[in-house]
């Protein structure tokens, strides 16, 4: 199975949540999924309060997260 780019579904736009990144063009910022993620919501739970995400929003904002902590550590000598 390809793996999708889920990405694409992540904006940003400097006039929109103070320029966080937010989920397809939409006032949800990632960080509010993410908070939800963390608190224990399930997958499921967010889907049907809020019925205009969909599952492969889920996977963006996952993948958003793991990329964003994908850094180089540099060390000092």
């Amino acid at each position: 199975m390809a793996a999708m780019n889920f990405l694409a579904r992540i904006t940003i736009n400097p006039a929109q949540c103070g320029g966080h990144p937010c989920i397809r063009g939409m006032r949800m910022r990632v960080k509010d999924l993410l908070d939800l993620l963390a608190a224990g919501v399930t997958s499921e739970n967010i889907l049907r309060d809020y019925p205009y995400r969909e599952k492969e929003d889920i996977q963006a904002v996952l993948e958003f997260a793991a990329a964003q902590a994908d850094h180089v550590m540099l060390r000092a000598g």
